[in-house]
């Protein structure tokens, strides 16, 4: 009997070591981080291309063009597996400014080169991410897709803007809906820290409706802006 005993007993060590090590590679998985809060920089680029302003008493060839921005980023990124993880993308809104394109003047009212009318934007974008290499790389690329949704609030036509529609006027820009995509870079600083760099682009579609005194003009306009991200993200 205690000679089976000591026979016996490599195998069960060996089932043993199996067991820890199991529960050791567990544990180590279970211990990777789910959650990463980013902070960082949101430089937009827009690719902005707009119908001529059309509607009673328009002159021909008015458009307009918008200036690229910067703002604060802010990202919330949750781990799905060893590849995967979703993200939701925010800039503090910013303030963006439309100006004249077209006839240097309507009338005799200064017009292109202008600043006609100003609004800010909330555009959260939601991507589902694919991350390269093993969690643990020092340097590991990603890409994703989404969906984008932009709100244009605090629209104002500014002084020059009703000058050139010819008196004090209201600006409406429906909501957008639109597809995102997104490619990037994580670098591990640490094993919470790491430091982002990531380029995306998105389709933001609306129609402007601007009314003077009860008259509508508008134009279709395509913003399609394109962002440059850098940032530092905590992950816990």
């Amino acid at each position: 009997m205690t000679l089976l005993n000591i026979r016996t007993l490599p195998a069960s060590l060996t089932l043993i070591v199996a067991s820890v090590g199991c529960a050791a590679s567990a544990g180590a998985d279970d211990a990777v981080p789910n959650n990463d809060f980013r902070l960082g920089s949101y430089t937009v680029f827009y690719h902005a291309s707009a119908d001529d302003l059309s509607g009673p008493y328009v002159p021909a060839g008015l458009n307009f063009r918008t200036d690229n921005i910067e703002t604060l980023y802010v990202g919330y990124v949750r781990r799905l597996s060893t590849h995967f993880a979703a993200e939701l993308a925010l800039g503090y809104p910013p303030a963006t400014k439309t100006y004249g394109v077209g006839p240097a003047a309507v009338g005799s009212v200064p017009y292109s080169g202008q600043a006609i009318s100003t609004a800010r934007w909330l555009a959260p974008t939601a991507f589902v991410e694919y991350n390269f290499f093993a969690e643990d790389a020092v340097l590991r690329p990603f890409i994703g897709i989404g969906l984008n949704y932009t709100n244009f609030y605090d629209r104002r036509s500014t002084a020059a803007g009703d000058a050139a529609s010819g008196g004090p006027t209201k600006i409406e820009l429906p909501p957008s809906f639109g597809p995102a995509a997104t490619v990037g870079l994580a670098y591990r600083i640490a094993p919470h820290w790491h430091a982002y760099a990531s380029y995306s682009g998105s389709k933001v579609n609306t129609r402007l409706t601007s009314i003077t005194a009860g008259v509508d003009r508008t134009s279709h306009i395509e913003f399609n802006p394109q962002a440059l991200v850098v940032s530092v993200g905590y992950a816990f």
